[in-house]
């Protein structure tokens, strides 16, 4: 780990729609899929999946701030996911799904918080952004079959409804973060 590369925690609804987004940017080492914001130790997708270990679906992304800041992963973050709805994204219900940034750092909480104020003054969204903004505490990685799962199954019916919209849509809002491969 290089002295700018940090790391980022987001949950924005199933891990499997928003792991694929991050993966593209410039200045993002690795992404991997998994579970915060819980109280149990090691969950797996059918505890979490149960609404009883209080985890979320997550992220976790390594990335280089002299390359991408956080507020720009941020931004992202909100144009790839409804923050108004509770427990709720698209057709996937329940706690898990939740809208949440865990935070590793005072700086971080601090541009969490400036940029959902921003957010909402605004009024980017009809109703307020509800995104939990929650001290990190915990990560654990999903089982392997979660993780890559676009580059994995992208001829999926579901990839194609519910993943390659989202990839698009920052392609055409963010082309400069892209990476050029």
């Amino acid at each position: 780990m290089s002295d700018s590369e940090k790391t980022a925690i987001l949950a924005g609804g199933c891990f499997w729609c928003i792991e694929p987004v991050f993966k593209q940017i410039n200045g993002v080492n690795k992404v991997i899929s998994g579970y915060t914001g819980g109280h149990i130790e090691n969950p797996t997708y059918e505890l979490v999946c149960s609404e009883n270990t209080g985890h979320a679906e997550a992220i976790k992304l390594w990335y280089e701030e002299s390359i991408v800041s956080y507020v720009n992963l941020l931004f992202l973050f909100f144009s790839v996911h409804d923050p108004t709805t509770l427990n709720k994204q698209g057709a996937d219900i329940g706690t898990q799904y939740r809208s949440g940034i865990f935070y590793n750092c005072e700086n971080q909480k601090k541009d969490a918080i400036n940029i959902i104020n921003l957010l909402n003054k605004n009024k980017i969204w009809n109703n307020p952004i509800i995104t939990e903004v929650t001290e990190y505490k915990d990560f654990f990685a999903a089982e392997e079959n979660h993780q890559n799962f676009y580059s994995k199954n992208s001829e999926s019916q579901y990839c194609k409804l519910m993943i390659e919209p989202k990839i698009s849509k920052i392609q055409q809002k963010f082309p400069e973060l892209i990476k050029l491969i």
